[in-house]
Parts: structure tokens; C-alpha cells; sequence
């Protein structure tokens, strides 16, 4: 069987956090981020056939992001040139994206996009799976519209789509609410990956308000079946539905297990507790490469959900916005802890 060929989409970022040391000399690090760059990174780094498009600037900068991209096995052959910036946020070492970050990335060559100036053929040529997330709908009500153009295009061609459903209520700053948009966007998902309350913000899909007084992981466990056999049912392309359950329980210290629903049931993988995280970005990117990872590689339900929710355990180990693990760290990893 031919190795299939994936293509993520999505604004390529730099990333500027505090160093932990607080040294005069070198007060901060750059990491390279991107919610579908980090995924298409972790991609490569599983040995998958990957590529990326996004839009840069025409100077060295870009150059040396795209080299780099080049190095880590990400392919830039989709890449645009356009605009005057890349854009950027601030986040502390450490810290939750969905709460201390700082954007910068107003006016980028990705955010100027325009709808109707992206040639798909071009764009989707020898592409077998696309992957997006819902970071880029928020940004700008014309990144909404080049995302539907990308889901009609890809669904035409019958490429497999998937979107991570991350809400970011920094960006969502325009007219238009986040589930008018992404109702629109989700016919045309076979894959979706989020949580039980992204699903209620993005795609209006009701929660019980009570769920987090129960303290039950049952009930948890019951909601995101709940939720994902609704998303199946308003949206009958999606086949597969996974949810994420991160709990805070200390300084650094994560509760953490996910579930996948499809036509053949619900499965659940095993509970992490994690008690010392390094870099909470980018670990459910690195979740949603282990799930396009397992279900291109056609592993069954239960082993495609526990590869990709080691591989997300093994990311909050790792400073930067992308994994560096392969897929036999990922299973010894998984070994380790089950």
C-alpha cells in the first residue's frame, strides 16, 4: 500500500516565551508554532508523508522557517508568498494557551488572505488527507470563507478532511459567532477532534451546565458520547469523533485521558497522570497527528486512541510547540505508563 499524502493548512507563527532562568543576557526563547504546522511536524516525525501551506513573506525570515520545516520532513511545496509579516504570540513557559497568551499576528501574510486567490488544484494536487483547525476561521471573517473554500475543494476531490475543534476566544473577535461559522464548515469533516465544551461553543451541541459539580469521570465519559454521536448525526460525512479530558490537579500536574466514538462504539484510553509538564502547547496537535497516524496506518480503534494520547502525554514533556518523538518513543512511552 502507497504511502498516502497529507497537507495541513493554517498560519505558521513564532512563538516568543520568557526563558525559565530569567538571564539578562538571553531572556527569551523562539520556538517555531502553529497549531497545523505542530501537527504536520509530528506527522513527519512518525514517518507520514506531510506537507504544509501557509502563507509567508518574501524574505529570509520565511527562507529560514521554511528550511527548517524542510529539515524536520515537512513538505513546503504548497507554501504561499504574500504579505509583509509572520505573525506572532507570547505565551509563558509552561502556561495554557486558552489563557495567558498575547497575538500578535494582526495584518500577517496569513490573516491578509483573500478568499478566491488560493488555486486548490494547485494547492491539493496528490493530496489524499487535509487537515485544519478551528484557530483559522477565528482570525478573520475571510480566513472563514478560503476555510470553506478548502473543505468544498478537498470534499470534491474526495480528500479525507479532519479540524480539531481548539476554541480560541482571543480570536474570535469578529461579527460573526464561532458556531455560524463552523456549522457550515463541519459537513464536509470525516474526522473531528476536540472536548465536550469546544463542541458546545463551536458547534452549539449542549452540555449538561452541571457536568463539572458531579465530579464523576463516568459522566464525563457519557457526555462525550453524547456529543459525539450529535456531531454524527448533524454532520453525517464525520465518521470518527475524539474527545480530550485535561484536569489541572496540582502546580504542573495534569489529569489526562481521551475517548474516540465511531459506528463501531466508544473507546476510552487509559488515565495519565502527569506530574510534571514542561510545555502545555501544542500536545493536542500532537494528539490529532497520533489519531490521522493510526487510522492512515488502518490500526484498530483502541490502539489508534491510546498511540495518539501517549503521543499528547509525551508532547507536555517537551519544551517548544511541536514533538520530537517518533512513533517507537511514542510506544514505549505507552508501554511505560499504561
Amino acid at each position: 500500500m502507497s504511502m498516502k499524502n497529507i497537507l495541513c493548512f493554517g498560519e505558521l507563527l513564532l512563538r516568543i516565551t520568557p526563558s525559565e532562568t530569567a538571564s539578562f543576557q538571553d531572556p527569551f526563547s523562539i520556538y517555531v508554532g502553529g497549531a497545523e504546522a505542530n501537527v504536520a511536524r509530528a506527522l513527519a516525525s512518525f514517518g507520514m508523508r506531510v506537507n504544509y501551506c501557509s502563507a509567508l513573506p518574501d524574505n529570509f525570515m520565511s527562507q529560514r522557517l521554511i528550511n527548517f520545516l524542510n529539515h524536520q520532513g515537512v513538505g513546503t511545496g504548497k507554501m504561499l508568498q504574500c504579505g509583509d509579516r509572520i505573525g506572532l504570540y507570547y505565551l509563558d513557559q509552561g502556561a495554557d494557551l486558552k489563557g495567558a497568551v498575547i497575538y500578535d499576528r494582526s495584518d500577517s501574510s496569513f490573516a491578509k488572505l483573500q478568499p478566491g486567490t488560493i488555486d486548490w488544484d494547485r494547492v491539493f494536487d496528490g493530496i489524499d488527507w487535509f487537515n485544519f483547525s478551528a484557530i483559522t476561521p477565528a482570525i478573520n471573517q475571510n480566513l472563514a470563507a478560503i476555510c470553506l473554500e478548502a473543505v468544498k475543494a478537498a470534499a470534491d476531490r474526495k480528500i479525507t478532511v479532519s479540524v480539531d475543534l481548539n476554541y480560541r476566544a482571543r480570536l474570535w473577535q469578529y461579527e460573526k459567532k464561532p458556531e455560524d461559522i463552523m456549522t457550515q464548515l463541519l459537513p464536509y469533516c470525516n474526522l473531528v477532534m476536540g472536548n465536550i465544551w469546544s463542541a458546545n461553543t463551536l458547534l452549539g451541541i449542549d452540555i449538561d451546565k452541571d457536568i463539572h459539580s458531579k465530579n464523576s469521570k463516568q459522566a464525563y465519559i457519557d457526555q462525550s458520547i453524547h456529543v459525539s454521536k450529535k456531531i454524527i448525526s448533524l454532520f453525517p460525512s464525520c465518521t470518527t469523533v475524539a474527545n480530550t479530558f485535561r484536569f489541572d490537579t496540582g502546580t504542573k500536574q495534569l489529569l489526562y485521558y481521551t475517548s474516540l466514538y465511531n459506528n463501531s462504539g466508544n473507546y476510552l484510553s487509559p488515565e495519565f497522570n502527569i506530574h510534571q509538564i514542561i510545555d502545555r502547547s501544542g500536545s493536542g496537535d500532537c494528539f490529532m497527528a497520533g489519531l490521522i497516524y493510526g487510522l492512515l496506518q488502518n490500526h484498530d480503534p483502541q490502539s489508534i486512541l491510546n498511540f495518539a494520547t501517549a503521543a499528547a502525554v509525551g508532547k507536555l514533556q517537551e519544551s517548544g510547540d511541536a514533538t520530537r518523538q517518533n512513533v517507537e518513543a511514542v510506544n514505549g512511552l505507552l508501554m511505560k505508563l499504561s
